[in-house]
């Protein structure tokens, strides 16, 4: 489509997700649609889906899952035969539970990522980050993105899921697989999800064999769920949402977080001369760089905001087009590290609000320290060299840095 040429009633009736110039620059997609008079766009593009672009909209929908529910979570559907051999019945709970069984699944997996119990990971983590950069910091450069963001966070869920670490490439390369390739190539998206689940199962196995102590996996296998031992469906499950939900998220918000602020010398000035706003800066990063648009289905027909909807339609829930609000934020396309008001949606809304944001916040909040710690300066090699996927989640794949 071309979105930086395209007209108002192309974007309101014609919008395309995966479109190179969308990915690069989503927001000013949404400011056009969000001042229009339909704020709430269509397509009938990949599979077509609704888009509404304001924060009212966008959180209004995510507490009314009797209306827009969670059954489908992806921003392009899949047939029922597509998803029933992708995941082999395997869910994802609790992102694609609706309640009651998501009110047990999502109290089930919360103890993990407790305040207090991923604080543990924070030294473990600071280590993590401290080698990656031993690895490159003598060469003067580094992709900020595959060198350092990508690495964090598969590296943490490898560690808390008591799986090897030197997985590493293959969960990238599975995550991605998902995530980025597979979004438009089902038959990518089906292999690698079958990847997971076989390499999960076996996971499983190996734990009734030789039991262990301290991982999730365990835990999850020790579970009662209403007085019942949870099943190998929900365990598989939660492993898998654990992948895919937290790796891709976590190393695009870090990624494009360094990408800001490889291109500001005056907010890595900011942070060295005011490193008690740390707090504030990594929740205007997670607002102004927020990565995850997710899905929902619209359970009946319905009539929301004048806009017809159809039983079965997708509604994708742009948490980034919300975050840039004006209605909400006080100059919204502006970085303020310091924000004092900032009623963010990167981790979603209503009772499917992420439920690994404590761990998300700590990993980009070390990652970022330790970066500024070891590297206080460094830029852009060739700002437009960086390149960036989206569609589910938007973040640089390729954000090379000298220092």
């Amino acid at each position: 489509m071309g979105v930086r040429n395209a007209n108002l009633e192309v974007l309101l009736s014609h919008y395309d997700i995966f479109d190179d110039d969308f990915v690069e620059d989503p927001f000013s997609v949404f400011d056009r649609i969000r001042e229009s008079e339909c704020p709430i766009a269509h397509t009938d593009l990949h599979g077509g889906s609704w888009m509404p672009t304001r924060h009212s909209d966008i959180v209004s929908m995510a507490q009314s899952p009797e209306i827009f529910t969670s059954r489908e979570v992806g921003v392009i559907g899949q047939s029922a035969e597509s998803r029933e051999g992708a995941y082999g019945g395997v869910r994802v709970p609790p992102i694609d539970s609706d309640p009651p069984e998501h009110h047990i699944h999502r109290r089930a997996i919360l103890p993990t990522f407790a305040p207090k119990t991923v604080m543990k990971y924070e030294s473990i983590t600071r280590d993590l980050c401290n080698s990656l950069i031993d690895g490159f910091i003598e060469n003067g450069t580094a992709d900020a993105a595959s060198d350092y963001a990508q690495r964090i966070p598969v590296r943490v869920i490898s560690m808390i899921l008591g799986v090897p670490f030197e997985m590493e490439d293959e969960f990238v390369e599975w995550v991605r697989g998902v995530l980025e390739l597979g979004l438009l190539d089902p038959e990518v998206g089906m292999e690698n999800r079958m990847k997971i689940i076989t390499f999960f199962m076996e996971q499983i196995e190996d734990r009734r064999a030789n039991p262990r102590e301290d991982d999730l996996i365990t835990d999850l296998m020790n579970l009662e769920i209403d007085g019942e031992p949870a099943s190998d469906m929900f365990v598989l499950g939660s492993c898998n949402l654990m992948l895919i939900a937290g790796i891709d998220t976590t190393w695009s918000a870090i990624g494009a977080s360094l990408w800001h602020l490889a291109g500001r010398a005056d907010h890595r000035a900011q942070l060295r001369e005011n490193p008690d706003i740390w707090i504030s800066a990594v929740e205007e990063l997670l607002r102004a760089y927020a990565p995850v648009t997710m899905a929902r289905i619209v359970d009946h027909d319905t009539e929301f905001e004048g806009c017809p909807m159809s039983a079965g339609d997708r509604i994708l829930m742009t948490f980034p087009a919300a975050n840039r609000d004006p209605r909400v934020f006080e100059n919204p396309d502006e970085v303020v590290l310091d924000r004092e008001h900032n009623r963010h949606v990167a981790f979603g809304a209503g009772i499917h609000r992420c439920a690994g944001s404590n761990l998300a916040r700590l990993e980009l909040r070390v990652a970022l320290q330790v970066w500024m710690e070891r590297i206080p300066e460094f830029e852009l090699i060739d700002p437009d060299d960086v390149t960036w996927k989206g569609g589910q989640v938007r973040g640089p794949r390729k954000c090379m840095v000298k220092f």
